[in-house]
């Protein structure tokens, strides 16, 4: 049996890229791609969909405001350029939350999490901001410093800085610099631990000592929470406290 598939992406590139990881499982089976959220919703309530890849912000309707409007949603997977709705995708019961632009090998992690609850069908616990659906995961990452490459372990790791064309990991014992971006480094790490907060910042959920206004302490110092990111973020630090 083939699990079908709906992709959903107001962008055809992005639609495509999903299409073409696709082909490497045949388990999965494409049944129709739409590029709004109100076809989508027409599409579901006439097929049986197995998985839903779905975009956030599209015309008309948001992918969320789809999932609240599916009485009996499939998986979802969100697929998004952004990382503050992280907290409100996984409150909607999302299997898992991937961001653009996304790897082959982030993508076989999710499809790996996706075959799992569908071979339980469907009753294991989804992916949330607050538990560790890592633990069964990888628990590190090899980074190339100079020309060695470099095991971290997500634990260790306190924040990542962005220095233009590099990233500084600062780890409990160092700092790393890395020849790397923010978004493609945000994609070897597990989502439940770790949040952009600021254009420049990534930090350790675990390792938050306190908020102080717009400002996260961490390791002793104090790092902005940017604008765009205050609310989604304030809320999955205090959940993470609760």
């Amino acid at each position: 049996m083939k699990y079908k598939v709906l992709i959903v992406d107001d962008e055809p590139l992005a639609i495509n890229v999903i299409k073409r990881y696709l082909e490497s499982f045949p388990d999965f089976e494409l049944a129709a791609t739409a590029q709004n959220a109100v076809d989508a919703f027409s599409i579901i309530s006439k097929e049986h969909i197995d998985v839903l890849f779905l975009d956030i912000n599209m015309p008309t309707m948001s992918g969320l405001d789809l999932i609240r409007n599916l009485k009996n949603p499939p998986l979802v997977v969100i697929t998004t350029a952004f990382r503050e709705y992280a907290v409100e995708s996984f409150d909607l019961e999302a299997t898992d939350y991937l961001v653009k632009p996304i790897s082959i090998e982030r993508f076989m992690n999710s499809i790996a999490r996706i075959e799992k609850r569908l071979s339980q069908g469907g009753a294991a616990a989804p992916a949330t901001a607050n538990n560790n659906q890592q633990s069964q995961e990888k628990d590190h990452v090899f980074l190339k410093i100079d020309k060695r490459m470099v095991k971290v372990r997500f634990d260790d790791i306190i924040y990542i800085e962005s220095l233009k064309d590099y990233v500084c990991v600062k780890t409990r014992t160092e700092k790393l610099i890395n020849h790397n971006n923010l978004v493609s480094i945000a994609e070897h790490l597990p989502p439940d631990q770790f949040v952009r907060i600021h254009r420049s910042f990534i930090i350790n959920l675990h390792k938050v000592r306190a908020i102080e206004g717009n400002c996260v302490e961490i390791d002793g110092k104090l790092l902005p929470i940017g604008r765009n990111y205050q609310k989604p973020v304030k809320k999955l630090i205090l959940n993470e406290e609760d």
